[in-house]
């Protein structure tokens, strides 16, 4: 409304001096004045936070995964796994589920520049729609809008403790009812990472100390192709096709000195060389019927993924008593996934009602050879009792429904449920050890909103969930790592149910604090044994009631006439773990645990009217979870400058990232069997500077179906 007033202001005051003028017989030409309405780079929203990145200062020199790191309410633990609100998260790209997860989808969003992004939505309260077990991140890339070519090119140079580059392509072609979008990259990544670990066995009072540095190189290569064609006002079809690839090499060194009752009696030196290459190809094909007079939507969507890795291991160990030993692991992994889904939306009488549903059908099909040799007599021998294949085999099918209602004008609703039904078997080819199960779960969900006024509303949410151990965690296969320990999975492990309940208050569209609970009776954690002389992480099932409280706030702020922006997050977390440590026995582990967490972003637009844009990013989060403590806290930091030429549509950029204090973790694991201290320092640290090149016209509009949803939380 403030727009359409200002709007027909300037017209009103415009066309009095237009006649004025041509009533003095002296008429000029009237040039054409264009308002534009920016949204702020944070909104807070009943269910999600919507981080909007698009033509911000924040994407030059950076990809997609380092400004996901920067996202207000977004927590990246030790492992590379995303977390919100201290929650789990499946990330979703264009509304389409991600099929990586770790540190494979921690280098695919590498691959991706950041100048692609439209804007990060964090979906804490997800709907039925979504098929995850925690939070969502929904990652919205940018379209094209007007007639004809636009697009970009980017190159990178890092230096940390090595040099890495990374360039890329991104095009966009837009024809009458004809959208194409292409973006391809290259990288050449390399890192150190320097590590120091202790283990205590308490059976006998024994302490291995290991300190370990690894170099690797990643060559890195993507490609994305989005097609899509309008039939008519109402129809759609398209095509979207993903490559990501890699060849990988490393070298570690690592020595390890074992205690007896703070005596050395022995200790060892090892070296570990790989290589590898890995190979991601995915395709979905989908038709949308789209009535905008009637707000329905069909969205149907079909696909095949298919994931292959080549990696091969060589393992050199000198012990200081006993003699040479070599290992080599080959693992040749071909992993097939095919879907079928499909989503429907319409509204429901004259009152805005909407319903939603919608189901999918899925089937992975994984096999994973593992192939084992030991170094004797100068010659590679194969161990015939460690050589296997492992096979998952899965189908999951679900349905969903969602109702949304607004009851007074003042209370938003939103109920959901959804259904999934996994049938899966796994199973080890010598000795024929397998494993069938099966189980269906249904996962309710519910929203209500109640707006006090233009400047007060609270929000209250619940959700079930469950989540499923991914199935690489399933394969028993022991694995040696780099710095002497093993690592395998376990065939029976079971999911993790969770109930979560939220209030949201916000405050004059500007302040926003959130409280949530969420509750589990069960969990799988990283957990240790020791056979023989060998030290073994695994994952386990453990039972007992877990309660996490947790507190968050949110600001966004505009200064110096909207030039400088700036956002705060404050969050803590309280974890009762008293009930399950007493039921799972872990010694010195804490019955409760605190958190703390924080970020800010900040940017300034503009500098000195010389096209010189600023931006900022400080976090600070807490390192503990699970069975594992934190000795410390870790800060993170990053700050940069973008020179921006707007006649030749260039970009400069500048950015140093953790310049003051080099981020890593300090963390003990603690199981029945001991304790286990990890120390590490990462490599994420040095300075970027990057060039940017565009052509063509840069209006963009976001590719998301906006134009049927509620701003008050209904499901995408």
């Amino acid at each position: 409304m403030r727009y359409i007033l200002i709007s027909a202001g300037l017209l009103s005051s415009t066309l009095l001096k237009a006649q004025v003028k041509q009533d003095s017989t002296k008429q000029e030409d009237i040039q054409e004045v264009m308002l534009v309405g920016k949204k702020p780079t944070i909104e807070s929203k009943a269910d999600r936070t919507v981080f909007n990145v698009a033509n911000s200062s924040i994407l030059t020199g950076n990809t997609t995964w380092d400004v996901l790191r920067m996202t207000p309410l977004v927590n990246i633990d030790n492992n590379d796994n995303v977390q919100a609100e201290g929650s789990s998260v499946t990330v979703y790209i264009n509304d389409r589920k991600s099929v990586f997860t770790g540190k494979e989808l921690k280098e695919y969003l590498k691959t991706i520049a950041a100048d692609n992004l439209m804007k990060i939505e964090v979906i804490t309260t997800p709907s039925a729609k979504y098929e995850t077990s925690g939070a969502v991140i929904n990652i919205v890339l940018k379209k094209n809008d007007n007639e004809g070519l636009k697009g970009s090119v980017s190159m990178n140079n890092s230096q940390s403790y090595k040099n890495s580059q990374s360039s890329s392509l991104n095009l966009n072609y837009h024809r009458k009812k004809f959208t194409q979008s292409f973006s391809g990259s290259f990288s050449n990544n390399n890192n150190v990472m320097k590590a120091y670990n202790e283990n205590l066995i308490y059976a006998d009072n024994s302490l291995t100390k290991i300190t370990s540095e690894t170099n690797s190189n990643w060559k890195s290569a993507s490609a994305s192709s989005s097609s899509e064609y309008e039939l008519n006002d109402k129809n759609n079809i398209g095509l979207v096709m993903e490559y990501y690839g890699s060849d990988l090499s490393s070298a570690s060194d690592a020595r390890g000195d074992y205690f007896l009752n703070n005596i050395l009696q022995k200790f060892y030196t090892k070296t570990v060389n790989g290589e590898g290459k890995n190979s991601f190809v995915g395709s979905n094909i989908f038709y949308k019927y789209y009535d905008k007079e009637k707000s329905k939507i069909l969205d149907l969507n079909a696909g095949i993924n298919y994931e292959g890795s080549d990696n091969t291991s060589i393992h050199s160990t000198l012990w200081s008593a006993a003699p040479f030993e070599g290992i080599k692991t080959i693992a040749d992994n071909q992993n097939r996934e095919y879907y079928l889904k499909l989503d429907y939306s319409q509204p429901i009488g004259k009152n805005g009602d909407q319903l939603e549903f919608g189901g999918k059908t899925n089937f992975r099909n994984n096999v994973m050879p593992y192939h084992y040799f030991n170094f004797q007599n100068n010659t590679w021998a194969a161990d015939d009792s460690r050589i296997n294949t492992f096979r998952y085999l899965e189908n999951l099918n679900s349905v969903y429904a969602n109702f949304s209602k607004t009851f007074f004008k003042k209370l938003e609703t939103r109920i959901g449920l959804r259904y999934e039904y996994i049938n899966f078997t796994v199973k080890q080819e010598v000795g024929s050890v397998e494993r069938k199960d099966s189980y269906g779960t249904l996962m309710p969900d519910l929203l209500l909103k109640y707006s006090f006024n233009e400047n007060y509303n609270l929000t209250a949410t619940y959700k079930h969930s469950l989540w499923r151990p991914w199935y690489i965690e399933f394969n028993p296969f022991l694995m040696p790592t780099d710095n002497g320990t093993f690592r395998r999975g376990n065939m029976y492990l079971e999911p993790n149910p969770n109930d979560r309940f939220g209030l949201k208050l916000g405050l004059y569209k500007k302040y926003f604090i959130s409280v949530n609970y969420s509750t589990t009776n069960q969990d799988y954690w990283s957990s240790y044994a020791v056979e023989g002389d060998q030290t073994i992480i695994m994952p386990m099932t453990y039972y007992g009631r877990i309660n996490n409280y947790s507190l968050y706030a949110n600001t966004n702020q505009n200064f110096l006439k909207n030039k400088l922006n700036v956002n705060f997050n404050l969050g803590v977390s309280y974890v009762d773990n008293s009930d399950f440590k007493e039921r799972n026995n872990f010694v010195g582990m804490k019955a409760h645990i605190t958190n703390f967490s924080g970020s800010s972003n900040f940017s300034y637009t503009n500098l000195f009217n010389k096209n010189i844009n600023l931006n900022g990013w400080v976090g600070l989060h807490s390192q503990n979870w699970g069975n594992s403590i934190g000795n410390k806290m870790n800060v993170f930091h990053s700050f940069g400058a973008t020179k921006i030429f707007p006649k030749t549509q260039m970009e400069a950029g500048i950015r140093f990232n953790n310049i003051f204090q080099r981020p890593g973790n300090d963390i003990i694991t603690y199981s029945p069997i001991g304790t286990f201290k990890s120390v590490n320092k990462w490599d994420w640290y040095g300075v970027n500077l990057s060039f940017v090149k565009r052509f063509g016209n840069q209006k963009v509009k976001e590719n998301t179906k906006t134009n049927v949803e509620k701003e008050s939380g209904s499901a995408k």
